[in-house]
Parts: structure tokens; sequence; C-alpha cells
């Protein structure tokens, strides 16, 4: 163990790609090229790496992770075209015990085109590609680390016209694309493929005004299709597509610049959410719920910031609790989020961010029960010199446990350390 360690204080660390902190602002070295090459060196220490409750599921593990990464910017006259790819390697020293595989990847890819026809009409065009294990990561439904190459795609494409000075228009088109490898499932045993595997279609139209030069009013419609397309059993009598739904949203918003370093933004309203595609003789249900998007920034030193922010919105979920003719459809989540970034000196930054997820089920056996996930990351970056920069940090993860109607969907706890090195080019 201490020949690892030290190989670990070589190596500097992480747990996974969701430490509380990337590498130290270098917008100064990117600034005047149009490509970057970093690379990231961590170890690390994950106490619960697969999730699971207080049992013999339950294992730790030292490792360490291997991340190199490349991103390309084309600024033209007219258009902006970006890309940025990112592969991470995790190696887990405890799965050679126990003749496992002991290595996990991810991929993250993201491209976006920018193109302005006029002064007044503008069009965007993102698309990001997340490849992985870690349920943050690919944000599927499920809290839990899932084994082999899970996929989420998210494509976007906004459109922005100013008719006048004071009104303008923004609409955009979102689709989300979720594909789980965890698949073959039956109805006593449900897989995530069969319960979260799905096409979601977001299309939004709003109209903005410009109250005062710093405070923008809008109001807005958003249209939500979603298509599980699993094709499996979920539950007795239940297969993935009876879970299909389609959401109306209203709502209105501001963006407020109250000062130079402080901006407020939100947009508040409800949703109606109609599950129109349950199994034959069953009825359509149908659900009001609100839907927020709050957050605000302070800017109160270069370089260092405090951010706050909430969402309230429905969710996919893998429970499905049965109970008589009814399963659990999604959940309603409360999303309170924080992060703090400080510069310490000119060299050392320090970062500390902390999410809570309150979540009520949707139907089943767990109806109106909730659920509890606490997140926080703590990071210390120092600039090395202007191309490497050294990080040490700590990641806290808990999740209380849902029970009601002889369903359990069980909790846990995790913590992760890690210290690292990266260079950048």
């Amino acid at each position: 163990m201490r020949k690892f360690l030290v190989c670990a204080g070589l190596a500097v660390a992480g747990t996974t790609s969701l430490q509380a902190a990337y590498a130290p602002d270098l917008n100064s070295i990117q600034a005047a090229k149009m490509w970057n090459v970093s690379g990231t060196l961590r170890g690390f220490y994950d106490d619960n790496y697969n999730t699971a409750p207080v049992g013999p599921t339950k294992r730790d593990s030292f490792g360490f992770e291997v991340s190199p990464s490349l991103s390309l910017n084309v600024p033209l006259q007219q258009t902006e075209l970006g890309l940025r790819y990112t592969y991470g390697l995790y190696f887990y020293q405890d799965r050679l015990n126990l003749n496992g595989r002991p290595i996990d990847q991810t991929h993250q890819f993201d491209l976006w085109v920018d193109h302005a026809f006029t002064e007044r009409w503008q069009a965007k065009v993102q698309d990001s590609v997340a490849v992985g294990q870690e349920p943050q990561l690919v944000n599927g439904g499920t809290t839990q680390r899932t084994e082999g190459n899970n996929l989420h795609n998210s494509g976007t494409i906004t459109l922005n016209a100013q008719w006048t000075r004071l009104v303008g228009m923004e609409f955009s088109y979102q689709n989300n694309f979720y594909d789980y490898q965890n698949n073959g499932g039956t109805a006593a045993n449900p897989s995530l493929a069969g319960l979260l595997n799905r096409l979601q279609h977001d299309a939004t139209l709003s109209v903005n005004w410009r109250i005062q030069p710093t405070l923008l009013a809008f109001v807005g419609y958003q249209y939500e299709q979603v298509n599980y397309i699993g094709n499996e059993p979920i539950a007795p009598g239940f297969v993935s597509d009876n879970r299909d739904s389609r959401s109306h949203f209203g709502y209105v918003g501001a963006q407020y610049d109250v000062l130079d370093n402080l901006n407020l933004a939100g947009q508040a309203g409800i949703q109606y959410a109609d599950y129109y595609n349950p199994p034959a003789g069953n009825p359509t249900t149908s659900q009001v719920s609100p839907y927020a998007k709050l957050s605000g920034t302070y800017t109160y030193l270069p370089g260092s910031y405090v951010q706050l922010g909430f969402t309230q919105s429905r969710n996919a979920t893998d429970v499905i609790g049965l109970s008589g003719n009814k399963v659990t459809l999604d959940e309603e989540s409360s999303v309170v989020y924080a992060t703090l970034n400080h510069q310490i000196t000119p060299r050392l930054s320090g970062n500390l961010t902390g999410q809570l997820q309150y979540a009520t089920f949707n139907g089943g056996a767990l109806d109106k029960q909730s659920q509890t996930w606490y997140t926080l990351g703590l990071n210390l970056a120092y600039n090395i010199n202007p191309h490497v920069s050294a990080e040490i940090g700590y990641n806290f993860d808990d999740l209380t446990s849902a029970s009601g109607g002889g369903v359990n969907q069980p909790g846990y706890e995790r913590n992760r350390v890690y210290l690292g090195v990266t260079g950048t080019y």
C-alpha cells in the first residue's frame, strides 16, 4: 500500500470526472490559441465505488485516473465553431481481487456552432455526448452507478430574433436520447434499459421585452414529449412505453443585472403532464405541478464568485414499485445547488460545490413518498506554472432510502478523496 500511496502522491488525483472543480483557469493562455490539449493524472480512494448500501456489495478501492482532453475553437467573421473531447480511464485496484474488470472508461464530446445572420438574427447549434457509468455523468434517471457504456446525447437548436429595440423572441428545440446497456429485464426484475431508455423532445417559444437596459422580462410556452423505447416488461402487465407522457409548460421570467457583478435570472410557471399510454383497460392519468428555474451569480473579486440556484420539474426515475394496477410513472424533483469559487492567492484557488435533490415519486407503491440526494465537493488547485497545476479534493454523496408498499429503494453513502496534476498546452 505504501508504494501505491507514493504513486498517488506523484500522480496527484481524482475519483471520477465529476470532481469538485476543474483545472485552474488558464484562459490567458488559451485565448491566443485555436486549439488546446490537456492531460490529467490523479490517484484516488473511493469507499463505495458500487454506490451500494451497507452490506457485502459495498466495496472500497484505491485507484488512478488518466484523462486527456482536446478542444478547438474557430472564430470566423459571422460564425464560431467549437468542439471539445475528454477521455477518462479509471483503474480500481479492488476489482483485481474480485477477478472483475478493473477499468472504467468514459467519453465526453461537445460540439457547438454559433452564427449571426444579421445583427438581429442569430442561431446556435449544440450537441453533447456523454458515455460512462456514474449517475451524474449520464444523468438519466438513476442514482446508482451502472456498468457498461451508458449513453446520453443531448442536441439543441436555438434561434434568437430581435424584432424591435425592445421586443424579441427565442425558439429552441432540444432532443435527449438515453441508452443504458443493462437490458434483458423481466417483469419481476426490470432492467435499466427497460425503465430508462427513451427519446425526449422539447420545443420552447418565448417572447421577451426589454423593460430597462438591465432588466429583460419574458413569457414562454414549452411542449415536451417523452417516449420510452426499451420495449421490455417493467412490471406484471406493464411495458416500457406505458410510461410515455406529454407535457405542456407555461411560465414567466426575467433576467436582471442588479449590478455589474450581480446577475439574477428566473422563470416560474406550471407543468401539465399527461400519461397517455397506459396498459389496455387502465385509465389515462395526468398531473399538474409547479415548474421553476432560478439562479444568481455574484462576483465579489476577480476570479472569485458565488452562484446559487434552484430548479423544480418532473423527471424520469428507475423506481417502478407496482401497487395494484399502478406503477411509478416519474418523480417531481426540487434541486438546490450552490458554488463558491475563491481566488486565495494568484496561484491558489479553492472551490466548494453542493447540491440537494428532494424527489417525490408519482404513482405506484411509493406514491407521494420521497428520496433525498446530497452531494458535496471540495477542491484546492495550485498553479505551479502557466502550464501545470496540482489539485487535491474530496467528494461526498448521501442518498436516503425510500420504502413502502413492499418496495425498497436502497440508499447509500460515498466518500472520495483525490490528488492530481494537470498539464495544459
